[in-house]
């Protein structure tokens, strides 16, 4: 039998048990659960229950330094995670950081900086979305410069009602202290991921935020973002919490091409035969009228190709995993790399930052400032500590 990763799980909640049962159930072949911690008496109560002989742990160092595993996932709060994956790289220790990296720049660089001081252990983040065929097909065909040099992108992704119940669940949820935001922060990472890993990382941000518009919280549950690319290039990402029957609708414009996905499942590919303004250049006066009300032949300009591609819930999970394992074990490359994840709270924080303040945001921005307006939300919140 192949040798397998001995994997620690810490924090058993939602996520945490999901992961438990697909690697015990043999979704990852070269993944074992080695041992959980939890500070909930209850959730390790759950985890002997349902994992009978699985070491439990009720402080996550104590798993860490008990030999018991190589590799830890961090399915714990958003603020802790540069911190426990710091502390388990410090003892040799893999680490695998859930989404997102942290919650502002300033930690998730400390912890990119501290991973990369341990080149020979693995480090990876769980953007499962990466995993997802029609994203990594559409990567391919934006990265070949299939569609040309990109020209305005949008992506409405509106599919994540939450009713008020379930930001009554817990305290900390949906709060500036506990979680540090709201959907940039819990619900909209991977989408923030992919458009950049798809279609470049923008300059520049501005960003309309509602904060608690639709339900009784602090944080943001509609958002409308701007950015600029450079060279007249633009992007737009609206997304929100409220909108009960949702849209997940993203689009791709290059000067030679266009990109349209809906619902994350159907993606139509135009390639135009000529870049856009030469066929602009090309079309007679006495035409004009022709291609403005669309009588012309389709396949005089351009072809179409649909993409689909089934992609299981829990199946792209799973293969992260298997892409950190292998990494471990036979050196496969990564899917993400954990130092990626610091792009995605580098955007969240941006619009953030031009939500609170009204203006438009470089992406280098400067850190401490950002920091000092977070800790003002925490400060008035007045039931966290503030952040260093």
């Amino acid at each position: 039998m192949s040798r397998k990763v001995r994997l620690g799980i810490v924090g058993f909640g939602t996520q945490g048990s999901s992961y438990a049962k697909f690697i015990t159930e043999g979704a990852v072949p070269n993944v074992e659960l080695a041992a959980v911690a939890d500070i909930d008496p209850a959730r390790r109560d759950l985890v002997a229950e349902r994992h009978p002989g699985v070491p439990v742990f009720d402080d996550f160092l104590a798993m860490l330094d008990s030999g018991q595993v190589e590799a830890v996932v961090t399915t714990v709060p958003h603020y802790l995670h540069p911190q426990f994956g710091m502390q388990a790289l410090e003892r040799g220790i893999h680490v695998l950081i859930e989404k997102p990296a942290g919650v502002y720049t300033k930690q998730v660089r400390e912890l990119n900086e501290f991973a990369a001081t341990k080149p020979e252990l693995t480090f990876a983040i769980m953007f499962n979305q990466r995993t997802n065929p029609l994203y990594r097909r559409l990567k391919e065909i934006v990265s070949s410069g299939e569609i040309g040099a990109i020209r305005r992108t949008n992506w409405i992704i509106t599919t994540w009602y939450r009713p008020q119940a379930y930001y009554d669940q817990s305290a900390w949820r949906a709060t500036w202290g506990g979680e540090g935001g709201g959907v940039l922060v819990n619900q909209a990472p991977h989408q923030l991921d992919l458009w950049q890993w798809i279609c470049g990382v923008p300059e520049k941000v501005f960003a309309k935020a509602a904060f608690g518009f639709r339900r009784n919280i602090a944080v943001e549950d509609e958002v409308t973002a701007l950015v600029d690319y450079g060279d007249g290039a633009t992007g737009t990402f609206v997304t929100a919490t409220h909108d009960l029957t949702g849209t997940d609708r993203f689009e791709i414009l290059g000067d030679q091409g266009k990109i349209v996905v809906e619902n994350s499942k159907t993606a139509v590919v135009t390639r135009l035969k000529r870049p856009e303004r030469e066929i602009s250049d090309s079309i007679p006066r006495e035409e004009v009228g022709k291609m403005m009300s669309l009588q012309f032949d389709p396949d005089e300009y351009y072809s179409q190709e649909t993409i689909e591609f089934d992609s299981a819930w829990g199946s792209q999970h799973a293969k992260v995993f298997e892409n950190f394992a292998g990494n471990i074990l036979d050196g496969t490359p990564l899917l993400a790399s954990g130092s990626d994840g610091i792009l995605g709270v580098r955007l969240a924080n941006a619009i953030h930052l031009s939500a609170w303040t009204g203006k438009e945001v470089p992406m280098e921005f400067d850190e401490d400032e950002f920091l000092a307006e977070l800790n003002k939300k925490i400060a008035e919140e007045g039931k966290f500590p503030q952040r260093g």
